[in-house]
């Protein structure tokens, strides 16, 4: 019988390992820096030349362990991985297994699998009180028989500077309706709300401080005349054609998001999507009866859902100025309106603005005649069209992107390499960009909700997106999420962003993009950007090393 080969190198966390692949070792994009108050990452990959399965373990010696968190990178199936169209920076383009999942490793067990590579995901939180210096890492591995067969070496090196808030305003849409519906809970049960605060807490440790909040059930990728599952924290009754409602529901969500570190609202949109030409659902208690009053087969201007409306804001504006959150709360109309839904959306806005002057009101556009009309004062605009809005001067933009940007742009879909979702952290740096908006944190239905899907089995929203668009966590058993790689990547472009802001304040916004630029042969722009690792990595530890020389 002859003698097992075990194998296992240390990698950025930029790479994905594919077990059907060995991965390349590069050094160069090994060294590990950081600030206080962030968690960075690296992988550990990992085979044997075994026949059989082998259950073994993994073991991580370290001074600073205790601050350290390791995971298994697990694959999970991507049907539709792409769209037909690609650039050249894809990582592949066939469906297939895709690394994505980080599940938690219990008691430190692992299987080797016979032709399979592995990867496994460490997670170093660096907290304020920790001292600065350069700490050893190492992951060991061991066979059935408690024999050490491998090990990788790392190092992190903790700067003595605490990296500070982030400025930008991001939001994942988050659909807390989803969440109901794969745990098999009542909407707004005991149950769901400890599950909502979980998925909340965990997207605001990952960058997220606005959270999509349903004062109605959202009117977002819903089949027109068709419903999602509703979720509705303000309560509504009619009683002899007159509205009155109910907002403890609403304060409850506000007071949890606060408590998990949530700092802004973002209201779900007063009117349906593709034109803002009905309303969304709202259920409300008619005269002791509990039904649907609004929905797709009501108008969205001029008759009774404006009266609605109409009695409905100004009381909700009082709440909102009440819990003191009014200047941290945003409103939509409609997502993505053109130029083809212009009246509608300007009615539709029209018929709410006098309620909404003293608030900031937001929506997806990309359509840059649009916006000279007046009508949308704060766009949210995708980042393959975001050229045309920098270049006529305006500022304080928002980006966002989803499964129509797949060429040449940042995104985060599975098929992509992860240098390709980090670099959007050095974009947003670069233009001032205000805010980021992505539709998808949780989304586990098929696409216009016509169906649930188990997130775990369909990435795609039932073949409708590209494998990645559609969340960013996966739903455990115990109602807490598993996080994924994209957000790991994210948040490390989110962390990006806040070394540069650092950096900037110490230095000057032209020091740090000469940073940025200065070994490169093109500016970067949204479309132009560098593809390597390495550039990412050197990069981010270059402006550690000049925040650190200057906070001494």
């Amino acid at each position: 019988m002859s003698e097992i080969l075990y194998t296992a190198k240390v990698l950025s966390s930029l790479k994905k390992v594919f077990s059907d692949e060995e991965p390349r070792y590069e050094p160069e994009c090994n060294i590990l820096t950081a600030l206080k108050n962030e968690t960075v990452s690296f992988q550990v990959a990992y085979s044997a030349s075994n026949k059989y399965t082998i259950h073994g373990r993994v073991e991580v010696e370290s001074p600073i362990k205790d601050h350290i968190r390791v995971r298994k990178v697990v694959e999970v199936p991507a049907s539709y991985c792409c769209h037909i169209e690609v650039d050249d920076n894809y990582l592949r383009t066939k469906p297939g297994l895709y690394p994505d999942l980080l599940t938690d490793v219990e008691d430190g067990k692992i299987i080797f699998v016979p032709g399979h590579w592995h990867s496994l995901w460490i997670d170093v939180e660096v907290t304020e009180d920790m001292e600065a210096g350069e700490y050893p890492i190492k992951v060991k591995f061991f066979d059935h028989e408690g024999k050490e067969v491998a090990s990788a070496e790392n190092s992190v090196t903790i700067f003595d500077a605490v990296l500070p808030k982030q400025e930008l305003v991001r939001t994942e849409w988050f659909h807390g309706d989803c969440l109901a519906d794969y745990y098999k809970v009542g909407v707004f049960s005991e149950e769901h709300w400890r599950i909502l605060e979980n998925f909340i807490a965990t997207a605001v440790k990952r960058g997220i401080n606005m959270i999509l909040t349903p004062q109605f059930t959202q009117p977002l990728d819903t089949a027109v005349g068709g419903e999602r599952t509703t979720i509705q924290l303000v309560d509504v009754f009619v009683e002899n054609g007159n509205y009155s409602f109910d907002f403890t529901r609403l304060k409850r969500w506000v007071d949890m998001c606060q408590r998990v570190g949530v700092e802004y609202f973002e209201m779900s949109h007063l009117f349906t999507q593709w034109g803002a030409k009905a309303a969304p659902k709202v259920m409300a208690t008619v005269d002791g009866e509990y039904k649907r009053i609004f929905g797709w087969d009501t108008p969205a201007v001029g008759g009774e859902y404006t009266k609605f409306l109409h009695a409905y804001l100004p009381q909700l504006i009082a709440k909102l100025k009440e819990w003191g959150i009014d200047k941290n709360t945003y409103f939509h109309i409609s997502d993505e309106p053109t130029l083809y839904h212009l009246e509608s959306y300007k009615a539709a806005k029209e018929s709410v603005i006098e309620y909404l002057k003293d608030f900031v009101v937001i929506d997806a556009l990309s359509d840059y005649e649009f916006y000279k009309t007046g009508i949308l004062e704060k766009p949210v605009v995708s980042n393959n069209h975001i050229h045309t809005f920098i270049d006529n001067g305006v500022k304080n933009l928002w980006s966002y992107y989803c499964t129509s940007q797949y060429y040449k742009v940042s995104n985060r879909f599975m098929a992509m390499p992860s240098a390709r979702n980090r670099i959007y952290g050095t974009q947003l740096y670069k233009y001032d960009i205000e805010g980021s908006l992505h539709w998808g944190y949780n989304f586990y239905n098929s696409q216009y909700s016509l169906r649930h899907i188990n997130p775990y089995l369909v990435t795609d929203a039932g073949g409708a997106f590209p494998s990645g668009d559609p969340f960013l966590v996966y739903p455990k058993d115990d109602g807490t999420p598993e996080e994924s790689i994209r957000i790991m990547v994210f948040y490390h472009a989110m962390t990006d962003l806040r070394a540069m802001k650092m950096l900037e304040s110490l230095t000057s916004k032209e020091y740090v993009m000469e940073l940025i630029e200065g070994d490169l042969p093109k500016p970067i722009t949204f479309e132009e950007y560098p593809k390597s690792d390495l550039y990412l990595i050197n990069l981010r530890n270059r402006i550690n090393r000049e925040i650190a020389k200057r906070v001494k």
